[in-house]
């Protein structure tokens, strides 16, 4: 398997486990206050899926540096590749999301 794919994934996995991992605490700790863990968790998921891909993507605005300063340079690889990245990570984020939404409400397309 590619260095390349490998990082895809592991950009997925990363970005899908802060979503569904802060999800399924928020959930825990809702019951732990006597609250509805499906609100909440829905809540946590939505909010949380930008940070998720921030997370997946080092934690710093660097990915989006490298990019700009490619483009201008006029070399699109390392662009492209970095831009597929942030892609995989929103995709993983978004999945978890989809998947919380399923857990808690029994439907998943809406």
């Amino acid at each position: 398997m590619g260095i390349f794919l490998a990082q895809m994934i592991i950009h997925f996995a990363v970005a899908f486990g802060v979503v569904l991992g802060a999800s399924l605490m928020s959930g825990i700790g809702s019951i732990l206050t006597l609250q509805p863990p499906t609100i909440t968790m829905e809540d946590i998921a939505k909010n949380i899926k930008i940070w998720a891909v921030i997370a997946a993507v080092g934690g710093t605005i660097d990915p989006f540096r490298t990019i700009e300063s490619h483009v201008i340079d006029g070399e699109l690889s390392p662009a492209l590749k970095q831009v597929l990245l942030i892609v995989s990570a929103f995709m993983g984020a978004h999945i978890g999301t989809k998947l919380v939404h399923w857990l808690c409400n029994g439907e998943m397309f809406s």
